[in-house]
């Protein structure tokens, strides 16, 4: 006969072994308790004390290796009980039932004993045992039970006899299951009902296995219940009987064929009063909880690897889950979550994770509420961001359990190194960050903004407290979805090493404020001239009158200069939603980063080959003339003689220096750019490629006089010196005009 409660074990203690300790009075019985257990028989000379028994994990109930420790008043001092209660996990107090004195001392004696070397807040669970129960035939139960009623760390009470094997291995059963599955954290004997905490943790627990969310447990939902907890389903004929004991006891525990939450809450109770508490623990440990009652580390934090220059995204099947999740609590099928059916999803968790500003990071709809699609790019944000947190928020819903996995963590994809995609010229990432860099007030949070589809009327309702710093959305490049992470970055003089990483770069600035361009463009000198990161500039408020901005070169020179896109036009202020142009190129310029860099060296390096051919037919022009094709008279009347003056003269001389100068001029700006990106020493590569440039027009200007510039001359406007296609015109027509000339000194030879 027994009863119970008790103190639960530390979940850090859980993995070891289980120790009890067996105190009394002498002559009580604790070594033919112990003895019998062993030898399955009475012993027939009993020594004043028996030596530590371990029991191995194989052949225990509970699987785990218990140590069994007898006390001997006669061989043993105060200091070492002292030292065997601090060891102990739970303490058996022996007494006999035929001996009135031995039954005093429980309360007299022991139970002081032992609370004074234990914490109040934690102390040991006790068991109160009755040996020589073959002596009497009474109980000792009505002495026993206002005793267990005063202490409540007494676990439990067993009567049993040593001589004739009377409940010995229930007893030392008893004691282990009072270490793993104490009563103490789950029930109130007092009040006859489960504490708040036991009761908390079963309601998240009912929620989580409530898979329709309609209120009930149906057939289905209690038999995948029963196999995650216990690896077997339940036959139809004992769900029934489940659902008849609980409609036999209350009215409301069974509705629609289903287990309410009040139903559910009963079967527990139950099994607490009838001493099955192993049961609600076994279902306790199974959705992560301790015998604290709390959720453990290893399970809302699973280990997860993740290497540098890698990032974190979910999977296929954690999408698939928090589709389900969000219709599950969609109750109005309206495609958004409201406030009230936020507020159920979340009752599983300790706190509200979400706070306002995430309405402002993520699509919803007209009233407010979030979407599904913007449901999904929250959890994607967290993931990227603070994969930690996804975790726990993860296993807060039950993820591991209702997918039947490991740890949450089979819901994460760690993507490979950037680099490798970089060497791959392909990436497999699906989520790319974009940092948003600008002046104050130029206009960033309406870039942000408008990534989620609103204008600028709908971004004046954004009150100050609930703004956000990041906006997530999905963009389609190439018939590919991608999601888009905008991160807008204060305003500093310099950016951290966290505020320089990302994938590519949104320079905003304010086309309405003559300021606003200087900081844009001197962010992108210190940080991303020599980087590999792509950048894109953004006029923004473009629907304003645009004012000459206060720098050197204008933005579109700007671009020009640094081999990056022309600035883009946005505005916020449309009817409709704004403008997604802006960010399908800040996302393909993410996914094809090495593109853009290549595109850059590309045109630096076809500009240096354009010039160095016109070099080489400069050359060839010269060497044709003057090394091969010599005068035989000296007349200056032939058409040797007149190509020979033609060339010599100062109109040629003079148009030939402003053509080189003018392409020699543009190969300094664009060796010193491109030296800057490969050498990263602004000044000293510069200075480096104008020496290079130099000693290139030495060889091209060889004595060449800088004549007076003729009406001709005049013609050649800094326009066409700037245009490509003129220089192809120039060097073939200088060739045309060179071969006909000496087609023609070669016939009128012939004729003399």
């Amino acid at each position: 006969m027994r009863a119970g409660r008790g103190r639960p074990l530390r979940a850090a203690d859980m993995k070891k072994d289980v120790r009890i300790l067996l105190v009394g009075e002498p002559r009580v019985g604790k070594t033919s308790l112990i003895m019998s257990l062993v030898s399955e028989e009475f012993p027939e000379e009993v020594p004043p004390r028996a030596e530590e028994i371990t029991i191995p994990a194989d052949v225990t109930p509970e699987r785990v290796p218990t140590h069994i420790v007898d006390y001997s008043e006669a061989e043993q001092s105060d200091e070492q009980l002292h030292q065997e209660i601090s060891q102990a996990n739970v303490i058996c107090i022996v007494y006999a039932v035929n001996n009135k004195h031995s039954i005093d001392k429980v309360t007299s004696r022991w139970i002081p004993l032992i609370n004074e070397r234990t914490d109040k807040d934690s102390r040991l669970p006790l068991i109160l045992v009755g040996n020589k129960s073959d002596l009497v035939e009474y109980s000792s139960m009505e002495t026993i039970l206002p005793i267990m009623n005063q202490y409540t760390e007494i676990e439990t009470c067993v009567e049993c006899s040593a001589k004739n094997l009377k409940n010995i291995s229930e007893l030392f059963y008893y004691a282990q299951k009072a270490v793993l599955h104490p009563t103490g954290p789950l029930y109130c004997p007092e009040e006859k009902e489960m504490k708040p905490a036991c009761i908390k943790a079963l309601t998240r627990i009912f929620k989580i296995s409530d898979q329709d969310n309609d209120g009930t447990l149906n057939d289905a939902e209690l038999n995948f219940f029963q196999r995650i907890c216990f690896n077997t389903p339940l036959a139809p004929q004992a769900l029934e009987d489940v659902k008849n004991v609980v409609r036999k006891h209350i009215s409301d525990g069974v509705a629609d064929s289903g287990l309410t939450l009040k139903g559910f809450l009963f079967l527990h109770t139950l099994f607490i009063q009838r001493g099955r508490h192993e049961t609600t623990w076994t279902v306790l440990r199974r959705f992560g909880y301790d015998d604290d009652l709390d959720l453990t580390p290893e399970y809302l934090f699973p280990l997860l690897k993740i290497p540098p220059d890698c990032t974190t995204e979910l999977n296929h099947h954690a999408y698939l889950f928090l589709q389900s999740t969000f219709d599950k609590h969609d109750l109005d099928r309206d495609c958004a979550l409201s406030p009230d059916e936020l507020k159920d999803l979340f009752k599983v968790f300790p706190y509200i994770p979400w706070g306002p500003d995430v309405n402002n990071t993520v699509c919803t709809n007209e009233r407010g509420w979030i979407t599904y699609q913007g449901f999904l790019s929250q959890w994607t944000l967290t993931t990227y961001l603070d994969v930690q947190r996804c975790l726990e928020y993860l296993g807060y819903l039950g993820y591991s359990i209702l997918t039947e996995q490991e740890s949450q963590a089979s819901a994460i994809t760690v993507t490979r190194d950037k680099k490798i995609d970089l060497q791959k010229k392909q990436t497999q990432r699906n989520v790319f960050r974009c940092n948003v860099i600008g002046m104050k007030n130029c206009g960033k949070s309406g870039v942000l903004q408008a990534l989620l589809g609103r204008n600028l009327m709908r971004q004046k309702k954004i009150r100050d407290d609930h703004k956000s710093y990041y906006a997530i959305n999905t963009v389609y490049v190439y018939g590919q979805e991608k999601y888009l992470l905008l991160h807008d970055i204060s305003e500093s003089e310099f950016l951290t090493e966290a505020e320089i990483i990302c994938d590519v770069v949104c320079l905003v600035y304010d086309v309405s404020n003559p300021k606003s361009f200087e900081y844009c463009a001197r962010i992108f000198k210190q940080h991303f001239m020599d980087s590999r990161i792509p950048c894109l500039i953004v006029a923004a408020k473009s629907d304003l009158h645009e004012v000459k901005q206060e720098y050197s070169i204008s933005p579109t020179d700007f671009c020009r200069k640094h081999k990056m896109p022309p600035p883009q036009a946005f505005t916020c202020n449309t009817a409709d939603a704004p403008s997604k142009d802006i960010f399908v190129k800040l996302t393909t310029m993410a996914m094809y980063p090495e593109d853009h860099y290549r595109d850059r060296l590309s045109r630096d390096m076809g500009n240096t080959d354009r010039i160095e051919n016109l070099r080489k037919i400069w050359v060839f022009l010269k060497t044709a003339f003057h090394a091969r094709l010599r005068c035989m008279c000296t007349c200056n009347r032939c058409t040797f003689c007149i190509c020979q003056n033609f060339l010599n003269s100062d109109l040629l001389q003079s148009v030939k220096n402003k053509i080189f100068t003018a392409v020699l001029n543009r190969l300094r700006a664009r060796v010193a750019e491109w030296g800057a990106m490969l050498l990263a020493d602004d000044e000293g590569s510069i200075t480096h490629q104008v020496h290079a440039v130099s000693s290139v027009e030495d060889s091209i200007f060889m004595e060449s006089s800088h004549g007076p510039l003729f009406l001709e001359a005049r013609h050649v406007t800094q326009a066409d010196l700037k245009s490509s296609t003129f220089w192809l015109r120039a060097s073939f027509g200088a060739t045309v005009f060179a071969v006909l000339g000496f087609a023609m000194y070669k016939a009128l030879l012939k004729q003399r």
